[in-house]
C-alpha cells in the first residue's frame, strides 16, 4: 500500500456495523452450511472471523499481532457472541482514536491506518459471506462498496492469491460497486 486512507477507521466502523447485522442471521442449524469461501463452513468462517477480530484487538492496542493462536474456547462456545463482544470493544478502540500508529505483523511494520483499512475489507467482505450462507441477500451499500474498492486495489495483489483470495472474477463497469468489490475478491454476488 503506498499511502493508508486516512478514513481507515470510518472503514472500519462502517464494515463492523455492516456485519453485526449479518451476524444476527446466524442459527445453530445453519453453521454446517457452506460459504462463498471455497471449502468453509460457516462454523470455518466465524472462526476465522473470530481470529481476525482478535488480531486486530491486538493491533489496535498492543501494536503488534502475535503469532496464530490454538484453540479459542470463547469462540468455539459462542462463536457470534465473541464476534460482537470483539467488535464492540474494536469500535470503542477505533472512536476514542487511541492505540499505536505503527503496529508489528510478524516482521513487517504497517501504519495502524493499513492494518485498519485491511482489517474494514476483510470484515466487510466476510460479513457479506456471512448473509450469504444464511440464505440473505444483503449487499454492501454503494457508497461503502466503492470506497473498499479503492482500498482493495491497494490491498490485495497477485500474490495473495489464491491463498488468502479466490482469483477475480470477470465484472463489467457498470454493475455495482459491491458487485465488483466482491468479483475482484473471488466471489460471485449475483449467484442465486
Amino acid at each position: 500500500m503506498t499511502e493508508p486512507p486516512a478514513d481507515a477507521p470510518e472503514l472500519l466502523e462502517r464494515a463492523l456495523a455492516y456485519t453485526t447485522v449479518s451476524l444476527g442471521l446466524v442459527r445453530p442449524a445453519l453453521l454446517s452450511r457452506p460459504t462463498p469461501c471455497a471449502g468453509w463452513d460457516l462454523r470455518a468462517l466465524l472462526r476465522h472471523m473470530n481470529d481476525s477480530l482478535l488480531a486486530l484487538l491486538e493491533a489496535t492496542g498492543a501494536g503488534r499481532v502475535a503469532a496464530p493462536r490454538a484453540g479459542d474456547a470463547a469462540a468455539e462456545a459462542d462463536p457470534v457472541g465473541t464476534l460482537r463482544h470483539r467488535a464492540c470493544r474494536l469500535l470503542a478502540r477505533c472512536a476514542a482514536g487511541a492505540g499505536p500508529d505503527i503496529v508489528a505483523v510478524g516482521d513487517r511494520w504497517l501504519a495502524a491506518r493499513a492494518v485498519a483499512a485491511a482489517g474494514a475489507l476483510e470484515i466487510a467482505v466476510h460479513g457479506w459471506d456471512v448473509a450469504r450462507a444464511c440464505g440473505a441477500d444483503r449487499p454492501l451499500p454503494p457508497p461503502f462498496a466503492l470506497r473498499l474498492l479503492g482500498v482493495s486495489n491497494l490491498l490485495v495483489d497477485d500474490a495473495d492469491r489464491p491463498v488468502r483470495f479466490a482469483p477475480p472474477l470477470p465484472g463489467h463497469d457498470a454493475d455495482e460497486a459491491g458487485v465488483r468489490l466482491l468479483a475482484f475478491l473471488g466471489r460471485d454476488a449475483l449467484a442465486a
